[in-house]
């Protein structure tokens, strides 16, 4: 678990809206929006990330497409390291490394430029939500498909009742996984 105080978790809590039946009905959408509108929660959430980047010596960060994105760019900057996106196949330029990966209802693929990692770097992976584990569990192989070592994985939110965590170990090789929030 992060150092993430009581006080920190409450505010982001309090900012993830529920969304019943979306994106299909028995469904419960933990909706980030408003956390990404409210300066003051986005700025936490930024700043608890950074420094997990920090303290487990990350020099780059992954950002899972697409809401990855959205939060592993700004602690890169906060961080002061290089983010480097991870996207669906066919969506990155140029030379890629790929990994196809399952999932319950078929299978995904995704994408990496492997130039933008070194043999020394230790990347973070970062997303919203760690629910399954599929897409980070193929980050970590791209990583190390790359060269790279793999610092850990970190998660404004896990949805525990998913398994992702267990699914994910495995591959994480005894690197952390760190969720801000566990619902």
């Amino acid at each position: 678990m992060t150092s993430t105080t009581d006080s920190i978790r409450d505010l982001l809590l309090s900012r993830i809206r529920d969304v019943a039946d979306y994106p299909k009905p028995g469904v419960m959408f933990k909706d980030i929006t408003p956390l990404l509108a409210d300066p003051v929660a986005f700025t936490a959430l930024t700043d608890a990330l950074a420094e997990l980047c920090v303290r487990h010596g990350a020099t780059k960060i992954v950002g899972l497409e697409a809401r990855g994105f959205i939060l592993a760019a700004p602690v890169a900057v906060r961080a002061g390291i290089g983010f480097i996106p991870v996207r669906k196949a066919g969506k990155l330029p140029g030379a890629t490394l790929s990994q196809s990966y399952e999932l319950e209802y078929g299978s995904a693929e995704i994408e990496i430029h492997a130039e933008d990692l070194d043999a020394g770097d230790r990347v973070m992976v970062i997303d919203d939500v760690l629910a399954t584990g599929g897409t980070a569990e193929a980050s970590l192989e791209l990583i190390r498909r790359a060269g790279a070592q793999v610092a850990g994985v970190a998660v404004l939110m896990e949805l525990g009742f998913l398994a992702g965590r267990g699914r994910l170990e495995p591959g994480l090789a005894g690197a952390p996984l760190e969720a801000l929030i566990t619902v």
